[in-house]
């Protein structure tokens, strides 16, 4: 196997489709504005990590959503908002990435910060990319996510806000711990999203549930979805598999994240090379890079060292990533020969 060192796998020119803003606080920039909104640190660093970020595994995926909330505190003005925007966009180029796709809710970041509507989150966030945007040469889409765990009313307030807001939206996703609600509900809700333009990723098929493969078939057929979040389940069922690579749906994957929210007890026994060998179309991610204290380099080296993953590998998954990101053509196709020229 060829030997790929740190430095190499940062300077690998990379795709990023799953990234959620509102969970990629740079740590440096957390621990200063954390006092400055209220919130106390702990008196050692080993204490203030324990506060925010999630760096081993955790017991389930609900327990890292809930660890999520200490660090939601943080942005609580449109000023902050603006600021971590343009540094996950920085930290984000810095790392080799050149097209990305960040996410956020709306209904996440609002949750005790009254002094912030939707409209002013957006418009806040919006800012700090357009910064990234003059600064880095980069293409940039934003996704707006449904919070599951919402009543349905919210749920469509989100989606009419989304669609009000699709010349800065690029895609609708539905997120949270699937255990919450059938994903079915929410049909009709992407259904008109995707009529006015939308595009559809669902977080779907993360957690070792026996019904997960089937809820990444309902996102497909139900919902339109056009990628999964995650959706590594369906390796356990075979039918479900087959529908995925048939239907050519990418897979938005996120190793470590996997890890440690415990879909998979460790990383040898991540199933991502056994979807990729079996033709379904995978993507690499980082998903919440601010809290897990990681990069998408990270996540690239425990594919290098735990799968073999070779730079043909992470190649293939770029140019799959590239195809699949609901970026404008005439915005992401400025960097095809930087990729594959």
């Amino acid at each position: 196997m060829e030997k790929l060192y740190s430095h190499n796998i940062r300077d690998i020119l990379k795709v990023e489709l799953h990234r959620h803003l509102d969970c990629s606080v740079r740590w440096s920039t957390l621990i200063e504005l954390a006092p400055q909104v209220g919130i106390p640190l702990a008196a050692t660093s080993q204490g203030q990590k324990e506060q925010f970020l999630i760096t081993s595994p955790m017991r389930d995926l609900s327990t890292v959503l809930n660890k999520f909330l200490n660090a939601q505190k943080v942005l609580a003005s449109e000023e902050i908002l603006t600021r971590i925007a343009f540094e996950a966009c920085e930290d984000a180029y810095n790392d080799g990435i050149r097209v990305l796709e960040l996410r956020y809710a709306p209904t996440f970041i609002s949750d005790g910060h009254k002094n912030l509507s939707y409209e002013k989150i957006h418009k806040s966030l919006h800012k700090g990319i357009e910064m990234a945007r003059k600064k880095y040469p980069m293409a940039i889409g934003l996704i707006c996510i449904v919070q599951r765990i919402k009543s349905f009313q919210i749920a469509q307030e989100i989606v009419d806000f989304a669609i009000d807001h699709k010349d800065s939206f690029i895609a609708l996703d539905l997120a949270d711990n699937e255990n919450a609600a059938d994903p079915k509900i929410f049909a009709p809700l992407f259904q008109k999203a995707k009529s006015k333009g939308l595009h559809i990723t669902v977080h779907s098929g993360e957690t070792p549930d026996p019904r997960s493969a089937r809820w990444v078939q309902d996102s497909i057929e139900i919902l339109g979805a056009e990628r999964i979040g995650h959706g590594i389940q369906i390796v356990r069922d075979t039918m479900v598999m087959d529908f995925v690579r048939q239907n050519k749906i990418p897979l938005e994957v996120c190793p470590i994240s996997n890890y440690l929210t415990q879909s998979f007890a460790t990383y040898e026994e991540h199933p991502i090379r056994t979807l990729l060998n079996a033709g379904v179309q995978v993507t690499i991610n980082s998903d919440d890079p601010g809290v897990f204290a990681t990069t998408l380099s990270d996540d690239y080296e425990v594919l290098h060292r735990v799968h073999g993953f070779t730079a043909a590998d992470f190649h293939r998954c770029n140019q799959i990533a590239f195809d699949a990101s609901f970026i404008a053509p005439s915005e992401k196709n400025r960097f095809m020969a930087e990729f594959f020229g």
